[in-house]
Formats: structure tokens, C-alpha cells, sequence
């Protein structure tokens, strides 16, 4: 029973609440806006509509906050899932995502409870970078369907995939509106934080936000034809009917594996950065990596049963949540009561959202994934490191996520001058 107290809630979580909650309150609601646009975009990319990307966001995002082992994470849906859903999504139905979801969570809680959260944890850096320059590239090709408003082709594989859409979109006929519309969220996207910064613009406006803002009120007053969200779910969530779907059992232990050890390795990532943005390094504050575990694998077990999908510690929602002062846990569940608020009130605002705008969103949330300037000074470094930077990128792209991390965690120990100095040594 004492070793079970350690993954559940406790008063030490909420200990500065009381002076501090405010500060928390303004966090949440930032974040908030920048998940929005986030959830709805992912929902639809993985094929199981905005509905289901809100549902993860909000339902997730509080079970998370409250049974995961990180004071700043924020969890929800991500573009590193989605990677993974996609092509089981397309193979199996949207249904799938029920059994995997929750046998994927319930893998995750149990990796929590095995205390399997510091192995995990030990991925090298430049595996994680090469990892996110990967999932960054493979976000952007899986955006060319909406991004067109024209049907995605399947390949098998994201970049045939993506390359077959094209082909077809050129056959019948660009899209000129949507592909406009996307280029509009961009320019906003990317122009407007200069904008504000030159003219000190004080009110945090995220550009996001902005971006879909904007070119919705252009799509509706001069009424251009594009796809939009469409109408919600008068229901926040439902009760799935908890079946396989035509999964067979090999099928689905493979699928649950690479959706768990995704959410565990992106999760751990995710917390690890949040620490280190918020300059904690004392060991009584840093995030408990077992217990963020046992609390993500939750979060996508319930959320796989009301509608939902799997979900994971978002890096860029939790970084927003720390700029924007954040002081505990309590910031990601106002987050998550902010969106629920949200959809209850303008459901029918964000059913007209055209979905060329937020391909545009991920579009250029892959850009600051991908971190040209960043990923220019690391390539720069050890011939090993940019090395296998670029070898985990591929092999995500090309192959699989999982395979890469392994692929590439494998290859950085084998030529690593410590690994080899060590097998000098014992001969």
C-alpha cells in the first residue's frame, strides 16, 4: 500500500495553490488557447475528427495534471501520436482506437508501476532530436490532404502517402482557396510576434489563435468554399462499445507497444524539458518519472473509452505553460476546465473553422518543431551526435518511430567513445 501512495495525488502538489493560484489561472487560460487550435487539428489529421482531439485535450489534460508525476505538464494530443495512429487508423477504422487506446494506457500505467520510467528516461539527446526533426517532417506531409482539401491517397508509408495526394490534387485540379488560406495562417503565424514585439505590444495574444481567427473571418465574409470543422458532438463524451474491431492479436500487441512506448518516451521528454525551462534541480521538485507514467497511462485509458484518443506530455503546450508563469499543476487542469468552458459555449463558432487553417497551424508548428537555427548548431557538433541526428530522422520518416529511437539508441552507445573506451578497458 506505501509503495501505491507514491502515484496517487497527495497535498505536496497543491502545496503554493493557495498564494499562487492566480498566476496559475493566467497560465491555464494561455495554454489553453494554444491547445485549442492544436486539438482540433490533431483530431482531425489522425482521421477521428475534432471531436475526439478536444475530448483528449480536456479529459486527458485534468487526469494527467492530477495523477502524473509532473508540477508543469500539459498533456493532450500530439503530432508524435498522430504519426503513429494514422496508418491505423486508415488500416483498421476509427474504432481502433478504443482497444488500442486502452491497452496502450494500461501498458503505460503498468510500465509506471514497474518503475520502468528511469530506463525510458536514458534516450540520448541526439536520438531525441533526430526523433523530433522526424515527427516534425512526417506532421507537414500528413497535412498535404487537408492543406489541398483534396482526398489523402494511401501509400502505406507517410511519404508515399503524401507524394500520391499530390499527384492526385493534380490531376482533378488545385484548390486554390484552401492552399491560399493556408498561406494566410502562415504569414499570420510567423508575422505577427515580430509585429507585436516591434511595437510592444503588451496583451499575449497567441499567434495561433490569431492566425485561425483571422482567416475564418476572411472565409466567412467573402465566402469562400473550403472545408470546414463541422458541427460538434452535442455530447462531450460518450461510452465507446469496447471491442477489437477486427484487430488480430498479433496486430494489436504490436500496435499497443509502439503507442505505449511513444507516449512514455514523449511524455518523460516532455517533463524532463519542463524542469529544466522552470530552472528546478533540487530532487524534491524535479518530475517523478514513475508516476508521470502511471498518470499518462490513465489519461488514454479513460480517454480511449469516452471518444477520445492516446495522449502524451506535449513539449510546446507545456513550454507556453511555463512562460506563462505557471507555478504547479494547477495551471493544467485549469487548462483543461478553460477548453471544456470553450466548447460548451462556442461549439457552434468552432464548427466553422476551416480545416486549411489548421493544416496551416501544424504546418507551422512543424517549422518551430523542426527548430532550423537549433538543428544548424547541433549538426555543427560531434560527428557522432549529427550523425546519428540524422540517421533517427530518417529512419522515422521512412520506416517507424519506435524503430528509430531503438535504431538510433543502439547506434549512439556502440560508437560512443565511452562504450568503446570501456570495452578497451575490461580486455
Amino acid at each position: 500500500m506505501n509503495r501505491l501512495r507514491e502515484f496517487l495525488p497527495n497535498r505536496a502538489d497543491y502545496k503554493s495553490a493557495r498564494t499562487t493560484w492566480r498566476k496559475d489561472l493566467v497560465a491555464g487560460i494561455t495554454v489553453g488557447i494554444v491547445a485549442l487550435p492544436l486539438a482540433l487539428a490533431f483530431g482531425i489529421t489522425t482521421g477521428a475528427g475534432a471531436s475526439a482531439g478536444l475530448i483528449t485535450a480536456i479529459f486527458a489534460g485534468l487526469l494527467a495534471a492530477i495523477f502524473g508525476g509532473s508540477n508543469f505538464q500539459v498533456s493532450g494530443p500530439t503530432g508524435a501520436m498522430t504519426v503513429v495512429l494514422v496508418p491505423l487508423v486508415t488500416k483498421y477504422g476509427v474504432e481502433s482506437l478504443i482497444p488500442l487506446g486502452f491497452f496502450a494506457g494500461l501498458l503505460t500505467l503498468v510500465l509506471g508501476l514497474l518503475r520502468a520510467g528511469s530506463i525510458i528516461n536514458r534516450v540520448p539527446w541526439p536520438v531525441m532530436e533526430g526523433f523530433t526533426l522526424g515527427i516534425a517532417i512526417v506532421i507537414a506531409l500528413q497535412q498535404i490532404p487537408t492543406a489541398l482539401a483534396t482526398p489523402s491517397i494511401d501509400g502505406g508509408r507517410t511519404v508515399i502517402t503524401a507524394w500520391r495526394t499530390i499527384q492526385g490534387a493534380l490531376d482533378v485540379g488545385l484548390n486554390f482557396s484552401a492552399i491560399a488560406i493556408v498561406f494566410l495562417t502562415l504569414l499570420i503565424k510567423f508575422t505577427y510576434p515580430k509585429i507585436a514585439h516591434k511595437f510592444h505590444i503588451k496583451a499575449h495574444i497567441p499567434a495561433s489563435f490569431l492566425a485561425i481567427v483571422i482567416s475564418s473571418l476572411v472565409v466567412t465574409i467573402f465566402g469562400i468554399d473550403i472545408p470546414k470543422v463541422g458541427d460538434l458532438p452535442k455530447a462531450i463524451f460518450h461510452i465507446q462499445k469496447f471491442e477489437l474491431f477486427g484487430l488480430g492479436v498479433y496486430e494489436l500487441i504490436m500496435a499497443v507497444i509502439a503507442i505505449a512506448m511513444l507516449a512514455s518516451i514523449e511524455s518523460l521528454l516532455s517533463a524532463r524539458v519542463a524542469d529544466q525551462l522552470a530552472h528546478i534541480h533540487d530532487d524534491a521538485h524535479k518530475y517523478q518519472p514513475n508516476r508521470e507514467l502511471f498518470g499518462q497511462g490513465l489519461a488514454s485509458m479513460f480517454t480511449s473509452l469516452i471518444g477520445g484518443m492516446p495522449a502524451t506530455g506535449a513539449i510546446a503546450r507545456t513550454s507556453v505553460n511555463i512562460r506563462a508563469g505557471s507555478t504547479s499543476r494547477l495551471s493544467a487542469i485549469f487548462h483543461a476546465a478553460f477548453l471544456l468552458a470553450v466548447v460548451l459555449v462556442l461549439s457552434p463558432i468552432i464548427s466553422n473553422i476551416p480545416t486549411s487553417t489548421l493544416a496551416g497551424v501544424l504546418l507551422g508548428t512543424s517549422y518551430r518543431m523542426a527548430s532550423p537555427a537549433n538543428l544548424r548548431e547541433i549538426l555543427r557538433t560531434t560527428r557522432l551526435d549529427s550523425s546519428i541526428l540524422i540517421i533517427t530522422a530518417l529512419i522515422v520518416i521512412f520506416i517507424d518511430l519506435i524503430w528509430g529511437i531503438a535504431i538510433g539508441t543502439a547506434l549512439y552507445f556502440l560508437f560512443s567513445r565511452s562504450f568503446v573506451r570501456s570495452l578497451l578497458k575490461r580486455k
